[in-house]
């Protein structure tokens, strides 16, 4: 999943914030307990992630896409003292360690735990959000960018992950997840609504800009 050498990647780890025993915790249970923990933000992505909400002060964050937790709980750090974060999450299964992970964080008050599916969970919440993290089944990232572009108010962000898709998107014959991702893609370059780059973290986080 990572673009760039385990030596280097791990520097990177050694200059950003350390990673608190909580997120800690929920990575390694997940490497240990989880089918394709790959899923999961991790340390250096997670603070990526921590740092564009903190530079935002969000009040309404919506996340597509909960897996155990982890950028969930990363994204919540930037919350103002009245912000919530909703997190969409279609893996029942998961649920239990979730909402265990959630339980234990300073900040469970501030998430709202959703399970079902997202093309009808999102019609369900009437806010204008700051920061939307889409990282759910890529087949329908265009969908979800499309629902949500209209309660992403103006200067708020919308980040993607997974837009890289391990460098198969350099493929000039490609699977039909990677057309996918790269149809998404082009989709993102061609919209005259955003301003939009690529940082080349562990998959690929497209960060959007609306306007």
């Amino acid at each position: 999943m990572s673009l760039i050498n385990d030596d280097l990647q791990y520097l990177l780890t050694q200059y950003c914030e350390p990673e608190d025993e909580l997120l800690h915790h929920i990575d390694r249970e997940t490497n240990l307990k989880v089918l394709m923990p790959r899923m999961i933000s991790g340390h250096y992505q997670g603070r990526v992630l921590s740092m564009l909400s903190k530079m935002i002060s969000p009040k309404r964050i919506l996340e597509i896409g909960t897996f155990t937790g982890y950028a969930t709980l990363c994204l919540v750090e930037g919350l103002t003292s009245d912000g919530m974060l909703y997190t969409l999450d279609i893996n029942v299964e998961l649920e239990d360690m979730v909402r265990a992970n959630f339980a234990k964080s300073a900040y469970n008050d501030k998430i709202k735990y959703i399970l079902g599916n997202a093309g009808e969970t999102i019609g369900q919440l009437n806010e204008v959000f700051d920061i939307v993290f889409i990282d759910a089944d890529k087949k329908n990232n265009g969908t979800y960018y499309d629902m949500i572009f209209d309660r992403v108010r103006p200067g708020g962000i919308i980040i993607v992950d997974n837009v890289l898709w391990s460098g198969k998107v350099l493929q000039e014959k490609q699977d039909k997840d990677t057309r996918n991702i790269t149809s998404f893609n082009d989709k993102i370059a061609e919209d005259e609504r955003v301003e939009k780059l690529i940082l080349p973290v562990r998959d690929g986080l497209f960060v959007i800009r609306k306007k």
